[in-house]
Formats: C-alpha cells, sequence, structure tokens
C-alpha cells in the first residue's frame, strides 16, 4: 500500500489465514518490521487484538479537520 494503510482498511499483504504474505521478504514495510506485539496488544483473542489496532489507527489518524 504505497499511501499507507488507512485505518479500518484490510492490508493488502494479509493472506487468507491473517498471516503476512511479506514477512521475511525485503520489500517487507520497515514498520511492520519493527512492530513488535506485547501481551496488551494480542490480548486473549483475535477480536481483542483487532479491537487494539483498531483503537490505535484511531488515536494515530492526522486530524483531517485542523486548519491549515
Amino acid at each position: 500500500m504505497p499511501n499507507g494503510k488507512p485505518a479500518n482498511v484490510r492490508c493488502v499483504q494479509l493472506g487468507d489465514h491473517h498471516e503476512c504474505l511479506l514477512f521475511g521478504q525485503p520489500d517487507r514495510p520497515s514498520f511492520c518490521e519493527g512492530l513488535k506485539p506485547a501481551p496488551e496488544m494480542c490480548g486473549d483473542s483475535r477480536q481483542e487484538a483487532l479491537l487494539w489496532l483498531g483503537l490505535m489507527e484511531t488515536a494515530t489518524q492526522p486530524d483531517r479537520g485542523a486548519a491549515k
């Protein structure tokens, strides 16, 4: 995703079983390579992990209402 992954959009590099198709590849984005999941990020289920990711995506979205 050349311009980054928008919030609430599935990464195009996720396989059918939610595996990263670029894992271990030289063109894997540096952000993904540096991401080190922690227990609070993963939770106890996929649903908890997706909730955490959603919160992080919302918290890090550019402020679209800010004056330029």
